[in-house]
């Protein structure tokens, strides 16, 4: 039976709209990639003003598990999906080199809603896989092709996909700093707030309604946090000194940020709702780039109070602190996959910056980036991408890895991209 879901836009701003649109291009792939076919979905609407919009899901969709490397895609130019799927031929497809194929089919819903249907065909065994359908309004086609491309990638990989999570990213161009929200393919992207001064270490909250950043429009670093709603905002650590790192504990609820109103820069928890702010490390080292783990019980940070730049985990029920990272001399910039089962970061070898990824449960580590400027990894919302910032000819870009480093993939858009973070 068909599962009918309301998908509205993930957020309606009044920002302003980013014209640059960002180019991907991939390298590597996985070694057994599955033959899959998109059709462009079956279009029987009276209103031909929407042909464009709804010719595009198959693009998109197609275009999504296309870039992740776990697919090769089959053309499919040539065919449209057929009104009922039982008319489709799944023995020419698999002639045809198709291991699976996605048929679908748009039809009017209720007032201006579209109903968008699919179903994902096994080609080889000749049965059906998965049906949905997602209730929009025309103007979400784009955001239920990500999400149909999510359930591609779940049923046939037996994994979530992350195709439908959002990116926020900081861009310079024109010598002004822009705080931007982008899909995870990097179109639909927006301009959340825009400044002469840098802009730094965004944050996403973990209902993904609002970001945390770092401004230094008032001459020194301020900490804000953002509305995504309604793009209201307010500045939540301006103390004396330095305020920096901003990170959003499980429930939202507070931040731990970088302080250094005291003495040298120490990890502090800001109260979002009663303002209260209680330090948490203490000492002469310099502690800084929290990250909470999942579950709530450890905060992860870089400190050079061994000697050198490491991360270090301290445990918030009872303030605890053990050491993380052992290999080499420099790993700053920790990120925890969304399990908590791995930490990212950056790791200096020969005088070159590579993400690493460390296994916590067993201390395995293994650098996954061969660029030489690598900065701020970001797990994908299903943890089997990493996406960070690197330098190519002196310009910042974005790029992605997978967690076993054979598929990465690279951003790039006019303008100098940083400090990237994958959310919702």
């Amino acid at each position: 039976m068909l599962i009918r879901l309301i998908v509205s836009l993930l957020f309606v701003l009044a920002v302003l709209p980013a014209h640059a649109m960002m180019t991907i291009e991939i390298v590597g792939g996985a070694s057994n990639r599955i033959p899959l076919a998109v059709l462009p979905f079956n279009d029987s609407l009276p209103d031909r003003s929407r042909s464009s919009a709804i010719a595009s899901i198959a693009e998109v969709v197609a275009a999504d598990l296309g870039r992740s490397g776990y697919f090769a895609m089959v053309p499919s130019s040539d065919s449209v999906s057929p009104a009922d799927p039982k008319n489709l031929s799944l023995t020419a497809w698999k002639r045809r080199g198709a291991d699976a194929v996605l048929v679908g089919q748009v039809l009017p819903a209720a007032g201006d809603l579209l109903e968008v249907r699919f179903w994902l065909l096994d080609a080889v065994r000749e049965t059906q896989l998965a049906a949905l359908a997602y209730t929009t309004p025309a103007s979400g086609l784009r955001v239920v092709a990500h999400k149909i491309a999510d359930q591609v990638h779940e049923v046939l990989l037996g994994e979530p996909g992350s195709y439908s999570g959002r990116i926020a990213y900081i861009l310079k161009r024109n010598g002004r700093f822009e705080l931007q929200v982008a899909d995870a393919d990097s179109h639909n992207a927006v301009t959340i707030t825009t400044s002469p001064e840098p802009l730094i270490s965004p944050a996403w909250s973990p209902d993904g309604k609002r970001l945390a950043y770092v401004s230094f429009e008032d001459k020194k670093p301020v900490v804000y946090v953002q509305n995504l709603a309604d793009g209201s905002r307010r500045a939540v650590a301006k103390f004396r000194g330095s305020n920096s790192a901003p990170a959003w504990s499980p429930d939202g609820r507070k931040l731990a940020v970088t302080l250094s109103k005291d003495e040298t820069s120490q990890i502090y928890m800001l109260d979002l709702i009663s303002g209260e702010v209680t330090r948490f490390t203490r000492g002469g080292a310099l502690d800084t780039e929290p990250v909470f783990s999942p579950d709530g019980r450890w905060l992860f940070f870089t400190s050079n109070r061994g000697g050198t730049p490491q991360i270090y985990k301290a445990s918030l029920v009872d303030g605890g602190i053990s050491r993380v990272t052992f290999e080499g001399s420099y790993n700053v910039s920790p990120a925890l996959s969304k399990d908590g089962k791995s930490l990212a970061f950056v790791h200096r070898r020969e005088g070159r910056f590579h993400v690493a990824v460390i296994e916590l449960n067993s201390g395995q580590m293994r650098v996954l980036t061969d660029t030489v400027h690598d900065e701020s990894p970001s797990f994908a919302p299903n943890d089997r991408q990493i996406l960070y910032a690197t330098l190519v000819n002196g310009r910042g870009v974005l790029a992605t890895v997978s967690v076993d480093g054979k598929i990465r993939q690279r951003l790039s858009q006019s303008g100098d991209l940083r400090e990237p973070t994958w959310g919702k």
